[in-house]
C-alpha cells in the first residue's frame, strides 16, 4: 500500500471517529434531560418558572462581612468549619495551617508543615485533629491535644502514604474520627484508616471504570456516607460506594473542563460541580441526569473563561455560592438559575481570586479564602439568619 493510500485511509478513519464523537455528545446532551420534558425535576429553572417562582431577593445588608481573619503570609488555598461551628481550619501557601476561632477572630493553633506546597485540610468530626495535603503526595493528620516539640511546633500525628500523585482534597467520613477519603494527582481516591495509616480501599487506578485524569475533589453524601463523589480534569464526576471500590457506580458527563470542585446537595440526592469551563451543575445521584446549568457572561479581560475554584450550597438548598478565577463570588439560586448577589460588588471583600469557602454547620455563616492572604466571615443580616 502506497503513502498517498495510508494517508487516505488515515484521514477517513480522522473523520469517522471525530463524527462519532460528536454523535455521542449530542447523545449525551439528550441523556442530560435538560429540555424540561420530564417532570420529576429534570430542569429546575423550567419547572420553577413554570410555578410561577421568582428569585430569592438579596439587599445590600443581607450578607455581610463581620470577621476578616488575619494572619497567613501566603494565598489561602483551602479551609474547613469544625461541625460544632465556632472554628476554622485554613491551608496557605507560607507552609501553615491555622486554626481560628470563628468568633473572636483568634489564632488557637498555627501548625508548621513538613511540606509548604499544602493544597487541602480537614477538621475531623470531633474538632480535635486536623488533615492537610498537597505536592508532597502525603496525607498528614495533626492531633491539636498533642504536645508541641521543643522549637515550639506540634508534631505529625499521623502520615498517609500511598499516592503517587500530589493530594488535592481530603474529608474526614461524617461522624467517624477514624475513616477519612482523599483525591489525588494519581487519578484515585483513597479510603483511610487514620489510626493504622493503612488503606482501606482505591477507587479508580488499574479499574476501567475509574478516572483518566488527577482527581480534584471529593464530597462524601452527609446522608450515607457509604457514598462519595469525585471531580476529575476528564471533565467528569462519579459517584462511589466505599463497600464496593473496584467501580464507579456512575460517571456523569456534561462539562467541557476540569471538574475542579464536587459538593454534595443538603438532601444527598443530588450534587453540584464546578469547572474550568465556567459553569457549575446539578447533578441527580440516581439517575444520572443533570438537572441545571448555572453559567454567566463574565467580565474577562483576557477573554479567557474564568474557571470555578469553589462551591458550597446553603443549609436548604436554594442558595449555591461558587466563586471564579477572576475574583468574582456568585451566589446563585438554585431554583430559578439567576445571581442574586456577587460578593465583589460588597463592602470588605476580597482584592484576590476566593480560591475556598464553606458554610458553618449551622448555616448562619459563609467563610471565604483568598489570594490576598485573608479569610472572611460573612454573616446573614436583617431577617436573614440561614438559608
Amino acid at each position: 500500500m502506497s503513502v498517498a493510500e495510508l494517508k487516505e485511509r488515515h484521514i477517513a478513519a480522522t473523520a469517522t471517529v471525530n463524527a462519532l464523537r460528536e454523535r455521542l455528545k449530542q447523545k449525551r446532551t439528550l441523556l442530560l434531560d435538560t429540555d424540561g420534558s420530564s417532570s420529576c425535576y429534570s430542569h429546575f429553572a423550567g419547572y420553577a418558572r413554570s410555578q410561577g417562582r421568582t428569585p430569592v431577593s438579596f439587599g445590600p445588608t443581607d450578607l455581610v462581612c463581620c470577621r476578616i481573619l488575619q494572619g497567613h503570609t501566603g494565598k489561602v488555598y483551602s479551609l474547613d468549619w469544625t461541625p460544632e461551628k465556632n472554628r476554622i481550619v485554613s491551608a496557605s501557601q507560607d507552609g501553615r495551617l491555622i486554626v481560628w476561632n470563628a468568633l473572636t477572630s483568634q489564632k488557637t493553633h498555627a501548625i508548621k508543615l513538613p511540606c509548604a506546597w499544602v493544597m487541602t485540610c480537614a477538621f475531623s468530626p470531633n474538632g480535635q485533629s486536623v488533615a492537610c495535603g498537597g505536592l508532597d503526595s502525603v496525607c498528614s493528620i495533626f492531633n491539636l491535644n498533642s504536645p508541641v516539640d521543643k522549637d515550639g511546633n506540634l508534631p505529625v500525628s499521623r502520615m498517609l502514604s500511598g499516592h503517587k500523585g500530589y493530594v488535592s482534597s481530603c474529608q474526614y467520613v461524617p461522624d467517624e474520627d477514624t475513616h477519612l477519603i482523599t483525591s489525588s494527582g494519581d487519578q484515585t481516591c483513597v479510603l483511610w484508616d487514620v489510626t493504622t495509616g493503612q488503606r482501606l480501599s482505591v477507587f479508580g487506578g488499574e479499574f476501567p471504570s475509574g478516572h483518566t485524569a488527577d482527581v480534584l475533589s471529593v464530597s462524601i453524601n452527609g446522608s450515607n456516607s457509604k457514598m462519595f463523589v469525585s471531580g476529575s480534569c476528564d471533565a467528569t464526576a462519579r459517584l462511589w460506594d466505599t463497600r464496593i471500590a473496584s467501580r464507579a457506580v456512575r460517571t456523569f458527563h456534561g462539562h467541557e473542563g476540569d471538574v475542579n470542585t464536587v459538593k454534595f446537595f443538603p438532601d444527598g440526592q443530588r450534587f453540584g460541580t464546578g469547572s474550568g469551563d465556567g459553569t457549575c451543575r446539578l447533578f441527580d445521584m440516581r439517575t444520572g441526569h443533570q438537572l441545571q446549568v448555572y453559567h454567566q457572561q463574565h467580565a474577562a479581560a483576557d477573554g479567557e473563561v474564568p474557571h470555578v475554584t469553589s462551591i458550597a450550597f446553603s443549609i436548604s438548598g436554594r442558595l449555591l455560592f461558587a466563586a471564579y478565577s477572576n475574583n468574582d463570588c456568585y451566589v446563585w439560586d438554585t431554583l430559578v438559575a439567576k445571581v442574586v448577589l456577587n460578593l465583589r460588588s460588597l463592602q470588605n471583600s476580597h482584592e484576590g481570586r476566593i480560591t475556598c469557602l464553606g458554610l458553618s454547620a449551622d448555616g448562619s455563616a459563609l467563610c471565604t479564602g483568598s489570594w490576598d492572604k485573608n479569610l472572611k466571615i460573612w454573616a446573614f443580616g436583617g431577617d436573614r439568619r440561614e438559608i
